[in-house]
C-alpha cells in the first residue's frame, strides 16, 4: 500500500489545527497540505508506506517551511508530523479520503431538469 492520494486530517494531538477543510496530499513526486493556516507545498518523492519530505509554505500568511513525514499504520490510517523551521512539530492522524461522486452526478441531474418539470414538481407540492 502507498501513502500516494488525498488523505483528510481528522486529528493533529495538541493542536487544534484538523478543521473540516484540513488534508494532506500525495502524488509521485510532490505533494500538498492545509491544516487550519498553514498550507505548503511538499518536495520530494512520495511512494511507498512511509516517506519523508521537506516543504515551503504559509502559516498565517507568513512565508515558512520545514520538514516531514509520514507513515501508513496497520489500521489504514496515516500518521505523520510537520515540522516548522524554528517553530512547532505538529503531528497529524489521517484517513484516506474517499470522496463519492455520486452527489456530483445527483448536482449534473439537477442542473438538467426542465423549467416545465420544476412548475409541475411545485404544482405537487402546493396539492400535498
Amino acid at each position: 500500500m502507498s501513502v500516494q492520494g488525498k488523505w483528510r486530517v481528522v486529528e493533529t494531538p495538541e493542536h487544534d489545527m484538523a478543521g473540516l477543510g484540513s488534508y494532506i496530499l500525495f502524488s509521485e513526486d510532490h505533494g500538498e497540505f492545509a491544516l487550519d493556516c498553514l498550507t505548503g507545498s511538499i518536495h520530494g518523492r512520495c511512494e511507498g508506506a512511509a516517506v519523508e519530505f521537506t516543504w515551503e509554505g504559509n502559516d498565517e500568511m507568513e512565508a515558512t517551511g520545514g520538514h516531514g513525514w509520514a507513515e501508513l499504520q496497520d489500521d489504514g490510517s496515516l500518521e505523520g508530523e510537520i515540522c516548522l523551521h524554528h517553530g512547532d512539530d505538529i503531528p497529524f492522524i489521517a484517513r484516506r479520503d474517499t470522496t463519492s461522486s455520486t452527489a456530483c452526478q445527483v448536482k449534473i441531474e439537477a442542473v438538467h431538469v426542465q423549467p416545465r418539470d420544476l412548475r409541475s414538481m411545485a404544482d405537487q407540492s402546493a396539492l400535498g
